[in-house]
Parts: structure tokens; C-alpha cells; sequence
């Protein structure tokens, strides 16, 4: 198989046969072997139904059924683990992503891209959310240190090596370009066409702007200290013995040279709050040490991901993509 396209559906009835027939016509065009993974994430109309009469006739379309509505991310994971192409393409099941920018994906990781996201510069969407979506862009942008213009379009394509160096959970669905990008993917971002929603009822709220703004912080933390706790906790427990140090110093002073009264001193408890601060954040430093240790070690897990091999024999290299891949 040399094409996967993974859809995550929910409460999408209505557009289903017109993607599956926009997606059909463009894959058959570029003479590649293709399947089209349907994942229905819980939906309550007869978005499965539509899948299955699909599928029927096709044996080219698969579906996954969740049990019930786990959300965009959980949906892709699902579908990507079923996935067996060796390019694999997520989009949106609301017909607001253009199918037909699909060749342009694939011509641009013949180019050597291991990411290629899709970027809707004519977005057809209300100011009310285009707006948060521009915040959380630079945000996202400035904190990974991967700029991209649109993290939040589902229309994007990967290799499946680089997938199975991924783990996602919560929202992290739209930081797979950044989480890439830490293994050592090449990413790059094409305009694509955006269309507006013509049936069915988006899902998008203020909820999950910050549901996205929480799993900036978790992304943030994995891409900088999640091998080295101890330097992220370490940093605030210095700059918390520094302040007591200041705050115990003026204390001192104004007993000595000035008379005050120590207990009286508010500067006195808060030279005590910010020691139990420092040391507390030692302690979860520690702790944070201790798990990635027990996570490296016990479970043997790599702290680097491999592109290419040479010379290797082919037993030995499966053993070992295995191994990358499960460890």
C-alpha cells in the first residue's frame, strides 16, 4: 500500500459519499495503490451506516469504530495505527479540506519532506475563529520552534516512519509537525484550498482553544525537559533561594539597623515560603529524574530515532525498527 488517507468522522453523514467521491476521483488519477480509513469517533447519526454502505462497495475504504466520542486526536491515532501506506494523509470528514490538493502533498514529499502541512491562507471560516486560531498559531510557533502558519488544518501529510516515532494523546493531534520535528523529520508547509462548510455543524469551540492552550504547555515540556526534569524544576528552585536570600537579607537588615521587630515582619514568612518552594521544586525535580530514568532504562526506550540504515542485513533490520518502534 502506498497511500493511507485517514479520516476522522463524527456526526458527518451528510458529506461522507461526496468526500468519498472527491477522494476516490483524485487518488485513482495519480495510478497509486490507496486505501481511505473512515474512523468514526462515536458519532449519533448515521455517519456509521454511511461507512458501512461504503465499504461495501469498496473494498478500498475501511472503517474504525470507536466506542464513543474520545475526540479528533484519539480518532487519529486509531486511524493511523490501522494504516498501512507508506504516506499517510489526515483530513477533516467536512469537505472544508480540498481533496484535490492532495497531489501537490504528495509531490512535495517526493521533494525529501518527511511533514508537509497544509496551510489555508484563504481561510473560509468567521473572524471568530480565525482570530483565536492566529494566537494560537504564533504561540504555538514561538514556543516549539517550528514555525507554521496553520497547525490547526488536518490536512497534512506523513511518512509512516516518522508516525511510529509519535505518541499522541489529548489535542496533540495538531503538534505532530513540532513532535516530528524534535525526532529530526523535515517539515514544510504548501497553501492549500479552504472551503466553506456547506452541511453538518462544526465542532470547534472556545473549549478547545484551551484545551489546545494547556497541551501547548505539556508540548512545551516534552520538547525541552521531558529527558531532563531536573534542569526545567532546577531553574525555579535556584531563582527561589535567590529571593529568599534577598528577602531574608533585607529582614536581617531592618532588625539590626532599623529595630524592626523579626516577628512582626511579613518579609520573614515570606523568606520561609520561598525556601519550602525551592525545595519543593528539588524534590519534584528529583522525582522527575527518577521516572525518566525508570522510563529510559527499565523500558529500554531509545532517546534518539533512527532515518536510515546501512549494510544491515534484512532480519537485522527489522529486529531493529521493531525494537524502535516497541521499546
Amino acid at each position: 500500500m502506498e497511500i493511507s488517507i485517514i479520516v476522522p468522522i463524527f456526526n458527518e453523514a451528510e458529506n461522507l459519499c461526496p468526500l468519498y467521491k472527491e477522494v476516490s476521483e483524485v487518488l485513482e488519477n495519480t495510478n497509486l495503490t490507496y486505501e481511505i480509513i473512515l474512523v468514526d469517533d462515536g458519532s449519533r447519526d448515521a455517519s456509521f451506516n454511511r461507512m458501512s454502505e461504503l465499504a461495501a462497495s469498496d473494498q478500498r475504504v475501511k472503517v474504525v469504530r470507536l466506542r464513543r466520542n474520545f475526540g479528533q486526536t484519539a480518532a487519529m491515532a486509531a486511524g493511523f495505527r490501522s494504516a498501512s501506506g507508506e504516506i499517510i494523509i489526515s483530513m477533516d470528514g467536512d469537505l472544508q479540506n480540498d481533496p484535490r490538493d492532495i497531489p501537490q502533498l504528495l509531490a512535495k514529499m517526493e521533494e525529501g519532506y518527511d511533514v508537509v502541512s497544509g496551510w489555508r491562507k484563504k481561510r473560509k471560516d468567521p473572524l471568530s475563529k480565525r482570530l483565536p486560531s492566529l494566537i494560537a498559531n504564533t504561540l504555538i510557533s514561538k514556543m516549539t520552534g517550528l514555525r507554521l502558519h496553520d497547525y490547526g488544518c488536518t490536512l497534512k501529510a506523513y511518512r509512516r516512519s516518522i508516525l511510529a516515532e509519535v505518541n499522541l494523546y489529548g489535542e496533540l493531534h495538531r503538534f505532530v509537525p513540532a513532535l516530528a520535528h524534535q525526532v529530526g523529520a523535515r517539515v514544510t508547509e504548501i497553501p492549500v484550498n479552504h472551503r466553506p462548510r456547506c452541511a453538518g455543524a462544526s465542532k470547534y469551540g472556545i473549549d478547545r482553544t484551551m484545551r489546545v492552550i494547556l497541551d501547548l504547555m505539556t508540548v512545551k515540556f516534552l520538547l525541552q525537559y521531558s529527558t531532563r526534569p531536573l534542569q526545567l524544576f532546577g531553574k525555579w528552585a535556584i531563582g527561589a533561594f535567590l529571593a529568599s536570600g534577598v528577602t531574608g537579607a533585607t529582614t536581617i537588615y531592618m532588625k539590626i539597623f532599623e529595630d524592626f521587630n523579626m516577628n512582626r515582619n511579613p518579609l520573614l514568612v515570606l523568606t520561609a515560603f520561598l525556601l519550602f518552594t525551592a525545595v519543593h521544586f528539588i524534590a519534584m525535580g528529583l522525582l522527575g529524574e527518577l521516572i525518566t530514568r525508570t522510563y529510559h532504562e527499565a523500558l529500554n526506550k531509545p532517546i534518539y530515532a533512527i532515518r536510515k540504515t546501512i549494510n544491515l542485513e534484512s532480519g537485522q533490520n527489522s529486529r531493529l525498527e521493531l525494537k524502535e518502534r516497541v521499546g
